[in-house]
């Protein structure tokens, strides 16, 4: 069986990580890698670095940040934010990143996903899904799209999408759990990883969609953001729950 992933979400704004509550009140954590390479430490497998304001400001993405981070981050980085075409992928990559995340572009041409995936392969690209009452929003969770999250995804994988990061704003930031019933019908829809996002709080929350959904990963910010537990004790508690993960070596 493949081992479950945990990894850490990192939303910058102005080269600094910010958390807020369903997309609005944001607050600084702190420094993006300083605070990666913490986790990374605790055993993250991945971490995700979305830039939140460069599509609704209509700028590149911080591209120092992310060579920076490849630098000094040995797990896979995904980078988001303000990609809107092939030549944004392939900066990205060349600065060091391994996947690129891309949704309101995606969205606008969805051609995109299935040139990025014939040009860099569907490994590199995960498109990245923001939604409300299983309705698709764009522009940071600002603009409604009348797309349904099921179809789309769909259409996501058919373009040769290579991973979905599934977002519920109704659960972001309230720590009050995951989505399960958008995220296992997200699951149940299509046949690449889905990376469960948006409403964690607790650990026993990361137990219960991984137990209720076939998710293969989730996105995790607030519950490592402002310590209430780190990765490593994510990962004991799942190798309790007999769910398969990768731990640290003693």
């Amino acid at each position: 069986m493949l081992k479950k992933r945990i990894i850490p979400c990192l939303d910058i704004m102005d080269g600094k990580v910010v958390k807020g509550v369903n997309f609005e009140n944001l607050t600084i954590v702190g420094d993006p890698v300083e605070i990666a390479k913490r986790y990374e430490q605790q055993c993250a497998d991945e971490v995700v670095f979305l830039d939140i304001t460069a599509t609704h400001e209509n700028r590149a993405t911080i591209y120092d940040l992310v060579e920076r981070a490849a630098r000094e981050l040995s797990i896979a980085l995904t980078i988001g934010g303000g990609v809107r075409t092939l030549e944004d992928f392939r900066k990205i990559l060349a600065c060091g990143a391994d996947k690129v995340s891309i949704n309101s572009s995606a969205v606008a041409t969805p051609e995109l996903i299935q040139e990025a995936s014939r040009e860099f392969g569907s490994q590199c690209v995960v498109v990245a899904i923001d939604s409300k009452d299983f309705e698709v929003y764009v522009h940071g969770g600002r603009k409604p799209t009348g797309l349904n999250v099921v179809d789309w995804a769909k259409k996501c994988e058919i373009l040769g999408a290579g991973e979905i990061l599934l977002t519920s704003m109704n659960c972001d930031g309230t720590q009050n759990g995951y989505d399960i019933a958008q995220t296992k019908a997200v699951c149940d829809s299509v046949n690449i990883p889905v990376i469960a996002s948006g409403g964690c709080g607790k650990i026993a929350d990361i137990i219960e969609v991984f137990e209720k959904t076939d998710c293969d990963a989730t996105l995790v910010a607030s519950l490592f953001h402002y310590g209430k537990a780190t990765v490593n004790d994510v990962k004991l508690q799942m190798e309790r729950n007999n769910i398969p993960c990768r731990i640290l070596k003693e």
